[in-house]
């Protein structure tokens, strides 16, 4: 009796792992339910990041034209801190120090440290985010405003279309797409630019800008303005998921007029132990 008892006490000790192991494996289906699963944990997957490493690929059209970009970066959630390497170009950003501007080796003329804006000019010209939106957390604001607009008609916008494998790694497929993506007017208000006014309706500044050809830069609207703004981030948006960190590792957007821009994530790290060190100009790896 003592050996059926322990058997039995066993038996359910596996059948108790297994159900637990098999509650965190997603299965993507058309429920509008289990894909609402697999989304909220993309968001917890997110909020848990605290330092990353990777490679970055990025192509953003710009004035018509993919642009392509390749850099490396490293990056700590909180405090925010950002190192960027970019065609020999270093990139250095504490939160809270420098007067919230970024210290820029430009490895070229005038061959000196640049204390740089992260919004202005130098460092926003050509380039559809700035430092601050490298990482996860910027997308997965812009999926929570998509899951909010989509209510209860989730299904109709987010679709797990299935797996694929990506640079290696298993991913799961999932679209977000917006049929009814158009333009609008919109009423500039007192103390707003364009950086702004997208936060606020979780759409692109770069998209803003350049379908308002008028508008020359960020910052050259005024109150009572009108301008024409999207009516979402994205026409069609197509994600990666790691199936082991559960992050989207690869993402390509589309517009009216086509590829928008495209991510693509390499040698992806979540949470490594990153040296303070790492993120002060006098790292030895470093050039500043």
């Amino acid at each position: 009796m003592k050996i059926n008892k322990l058997r039995i006490l066993f038996l359910s000790f596996v059948l108790l792992v297994s159900c637990t192991l098999v509650s965190f494996v997603y299965k993507p289906n058309d429920n509008a339910a289990d894909n609402r699963a697999l989304i909220e944990k993309i968001f917890q997957s997110v909020d848990n990041v605290k330092t990353l490493r990777y490679s970055l690929q990025c192509n953003e059209r710009i004035h018509g034209r993919m642009q392509h970009t390749e850099s490396r970066v490293k990056l700590q959630t909180s405090p925010r801190k950002l190192y960027l390497y970019i065609k020999g170009i270093e990139v250095l950003w504490l939160q809270g120090t420098n007067n919230g501007e970024a210290l820029v080796n430009p490895s070229s003329f005038p061959y000196i440290n640049l204390n740089l804006d992260p919004y202005g000019g130098l460092m926003r010209k050509d380039q559809h985010h700035t430092i601050h939106e490298m990482g996860f957390h910027y997308l997965a604001d812009i999926l929570r405003d998509g899951m909010k607009k989509a209510g209860d008609k989730l299904d109709k916008y987010f679709k797990v279309l299935g797996e694929e494998v990506y640079d290696g790694r298993p991913c799961y497929k999932l679209s977000i797409a917006y049929p009814d993506f158009g333009w609008a007017p919109y009423t500039v208000k007192s103390g707003e630019n364009l950086i702004t006014i997208a936060r606020r309706l979780r759409i692109s500044e770069y998209m803003v800008l350049e379908n308002n050809p008028k508008i020359s830069n960020y910052n050259d609207v005024k109150e009572g303005q009108v301008i024409q703004v999207p009516n979402a981030y994205a026409k069609l948006t197509l994600l990666l998921i790691d199936k082991e960190y559960l992050l989207p590792i690869n993402n390509k957007v589309f517009d009216d007029k086509g590829v928008f821009e495209t991510y693509e994530y390499h040698n992806l790290l979540v949470n490594p132990v990153i040296a303070p060190e790492e993120f002060s100009k006098t790292y030895k790896e470093y050039h500043f």
